[in-house]
């Protein structure tokens, strides 16, 4: 009968410990090392919504002949009390992906829990990312108030939502 001494324990730990320490330090997966990318930095351009331009689709356009994209006349219809105001969806530009600006009611989204805020983006988001765009949401004060970003390049599309929270002095942060 074989009986493990001490010696074969220590060698039984250390090789446990290589391989666990080689899994973490390993180099990341494909999936890992391609990231999602920042969201947009430019600027909302409220003016869009009254004087649009052929690029631009707003909650107002409608293609006469076929349907517009994105399409987010239901989701519209079906948000909490009216919250979403109206859109402005860009086409990919040389520079930046297709996206789209949600213009909400302040006074509605002052009112939501966060998750609420949370579900009306992933929401919004998920139908903005079946027509191949990432989402913003803002007030009419051009406040940022959320994100959803996506990394189209691999499939499924890796997303990501950021909100802000106001601290208690106003002041507001991504999470």
């Amino acid at each position: 009968m074989y009986i493990p001494k001490l010696c074969d324990r220590q060698i039984s730990f250390s090789l446990v410990l290589s391989i666990t320490l080689t899994a973490l330090l390993a180099p990341p997966s494909l999936a890992q090392t391609r990231s999602i990318p920042s969201p947009s930095s430019a600027p909302l351009e409220l003016d869009l919504l009254t004087k649009p331009k052929d690029y631009v689709i707003t909650a107002n356009t409608i293609h006469p002949e076929r349907l517009t994209v994105p399409s987010l006349w239901w989701a519209q219809q079906n948000s909490e009390k009216k919250l979403l105001d109206n859109w402005i969806a860009y086409p990919t530009s040389g520079k930046e992906p297709a996206r789209v600006d949600l213009i909400v009611n302040q006074q509605i989204w002052s009112l939501l829990e966060y998750v609420e805020r949370y579900d009306f983006v992933n929401r919004l988001g998920s139908a903005a990312r079946n027509f191949g765009y990432n989402v913003r949401v803002f007030n009419y004060q051009k406040e940022p108030l959320a994100t959803y970003t996506c990394n189209f390049s691999i499939s499924p599309a890796l997303c990501s939502i950021q909100t802000t929270i106001k601290n208690k002095i106003g002041l507001q942060r991504f999470l």
